[in-house]
């Protein structure tokens, strides 16, 4: 696993689902990572069930569930960069590039992890992978790290082919469900409201594998 990684997502809980394992596994082996958080997600409509947020307490309870989240999975360093949410795709490119530009030179990652832009499915998704790659993008090759992308949307295996990087994360489901479970406020699967439980075959097949595209920037295919 590479030393030092940075992640950079729009949302507290885009990191439960998607990457929890690989960093939990990332961390065990002695690496370094942080967490830039775009947001706190303070526009999301779940509330909790039954609810026990609303529009003024939403952000802070959020902000909580983000750190017990992090800590589940053992991240050293979570950043909250204080952009709106929803309002990521309207923001100034170069602004959220400059975001990321400055972290990718205070910490000299090995590995950047983000959202594939437009292959995301949410347009705060795309636009957060957009600053990074474009972030990166401007930096000579043989200094740019490795990114490794999330895509889920229903074209991504069409157009981008499949993934390159298929990890099994089974061993560190325990890390990836309190990471998921730490954000409260958000889920409604029955599984995870405790009305559900899924067999072990279940939980693996649900939660077991996490998948990356390693991003080919345009003059590295010449």
């Amino acid at each position: 696993m590479d030393k030092r990684i940075l992640v950079v997502l729009p949302h507290p809980d885009d990191e439960a689902f998607g990457v929890s394992g690989t960093l939990a596994m990332a961390i065990e082996e002695g690496t370094q990572v942080t967490y830039a958080c775009l947001t706190l997600g303070e526009m999301g409509r779940n509330m909790g069930i039954p609810p026990f947020a609303n529009r003024v307490t939403l952000p802070q309870i959020r902000r909580i569930e983000l750190e017990e989240s992090c800590r589940a999975i053992g991240i050293q360093d979570l950043r909250m960069l204080g952009f709106h949410d929803k309002m990521v795709e309207f923001e100034d490119p170069a602004v959220v590039q400059a975001a990321v530009t400055a972290l990718v030179e205070e910490l000299r990652p090995e590995l950047v992890i983000t959202f594939y832009p437009g292959f995301s499915v949410h347009p705060d998704h795309d636009a957060t992978g957009a600053a990074v790659i474009g972030a990166i993008a401007r930096m000579p090759a043989g200094k740019r790290p490795t990114v490794h992308a999330m895509a889920f949307s229903s074209n991504c295996r069409q157009v981008l082919g499949p993934p390159d990087i298929v990890r099994d994360v089974t061993a560190y489901l325990p890390q990836k469900m309190a990471s998921i479970q730490a954000h409260r406020s958000q889920f409604q699967a029955a599984e995870l409201l405790g009305s559900k439980e899924l067999s072990e075959e279940e939980l693996i097949g649900r939660y077991g594998t996490e998948r990356f595209w390693t991003y080919r920037f345009e003059d590295e295919h010449e």
